[in-house]
């Protein structure tokens, strides 16, 4: 029997260290939620669980990035809607003023009205942006808004934009150039007034009938810009429904791999720490052994 170095004690003190650890281990996860802490409980699970926070981070951002777009469709469409009343309302003018029964006075007020329309309908055009973007028309009120891309995918390519063509939603765009050059004249004159070239069913030498035509062909055009919004609204939204679906999959993915299971977990800080209070005892007997040289002494 030897006592100088004491064997059992330092194989006990050894299993005591490894036994520590694990529980110190166990309770880091207990604490946090957290399987993977460092990089050494599990080097390629950090990796992968890393990689796939990054995706769900840049699959919600598109999910927002796609609803932001989604506001400023509806923006767009529903000034165009408002346009498009405007259109309507400058039809109904026009045929009131194609006929007989209205007076050459009544013609030049009608004139006036559709005059102011038309401004109204460059400045819808004029004023409707998101953010400072312009929608559906430039700051000018005569020419197209700029073509808008949207990402509302992980990637930039491979289908990740949508994208909307330029928009010119004014009486330039609509065809009504020559509408607003013929009522233009009768902004300017005062209530009750007449004026020469806006007698008959003519509106500046131009038949009623012809502008009643454009206003037909601008109000068609209008829709098809419309149409163009809203397809592109069901797809972008369409594409915000695949992608909350993705980040939700990626989450899951990721919390296997990441999250700690509180059962399993549960379990192994209770098996280590009978283990460790066993390893005490293993030590204090250890102790006890060496003792027993006394009695060869004796």
């Amino acid at each position: 029997m030897r006592i100088n170095t004491n064997i059992s004690s330092l194989t006990a003190q050894e299993s005591s260290v490894n036994t520590n650890n694990n529980l110190k281990s166990s309770l880091e996860k207990l604490s946090s939620g957290l399987k993977i802490n460092k990089a050494s409980d599990d080097a390629s699970g950090l990796a992968i669980a890393d990689k796939l926070r990054t995706q769900a981070t840049a699959i919600n951002q598109a999910v927002d990035n796609g609803n932001s777009a989604v506001t400023l469709l509806q923006i767009a469409d529903k000034s165009m809607a408002e346009q498009s009343n405007i259109l309507d309302t400058i039809k109904a003018k026009l045929i009131q003023a194609n006929t007989d029964t209205t007076s050459a006075a009544g013609r030049v007020s009608i004139a006036k009205d559709i005059d102011k329309l038309l401004g109204q309908l460059d400045n819808i055009s004029r004023s409707t942006n998101y953010n400072g973007t312009q929608l559906i028309g430039n700051t000018t009120g005569s020419s197209s808004s700029t073509a808008l891309s949207f990402q509302v995918g992980e990637s930039y390519t491979n289908g990740g934009t949508i994208d909307l063509g330029a928009i010119t939603s004014n009486s330039t765009g609509l065809g009504l150039t020559s509408l607003a050059s013929s009522v233009s004249a009768a902004g300017a004159l005062s209530a009750g007034s007449t004026l020469g070239n806006l007698s008959g069913a003519n509106f500046g030498g131009v038949a009623i009938e012809g502008f009643q035509d454009a206003i037909g062909n601008a109000i068609t055009k209008l829709n098809g810009y419309r149409g163009d919004i809203g397809s592109t609204q069901n797809q972008i939204e369409s594409a915000v429904r695949n992608l909350m679906t993705q980040a939700t999959n990626v989450k899951a993915a990721e919390s296997i791999i990441r999250d700690v299971d509180y059962a399993k977990e549960s379990a192994n800080f209770n098996k280590q720490n009978i283990i460790s209070q066993a390893g005490s005892y293993a030590m204090s007997q250890a102790n006890n052994v060496q003792q027993n040289v006394l009695r060869l002494l004796q």
